[in-house]
């Protein structure tokens, strides 16, 4: 998913985003350990992803601690 919908999205569904996209890192990494890894650039996207959302929560948290 691009930064841009992630945007729109509000903090419950970014944490929520966020869990599913924890579950499968740690299911990518069991079947990379397996060798059963079939696509291993998704590794990389959702790791990036994880960054994504943890960035615009914690931009939103400073946000609103500033106000």
């Amino acid at each position: 998913m691009s930064i841009a919908e992630y945007r729109n999205q509000d903090a419950a569904q970014l944490h929520a985003a966020l869990v599913e996209l924890r579950k499968e890192q740690f299911n990518l990494r069991v079947q990379r350990s397996t060798g059963q890894l079939a696509n291993s650039a998704r590794f990389g996207e959702v790791r990036r992803d994880i960054a994504r959302i943890q960035t615009l929560l914690s931009q939103r948290r400073l946000a609103a601690a500033g106000e």
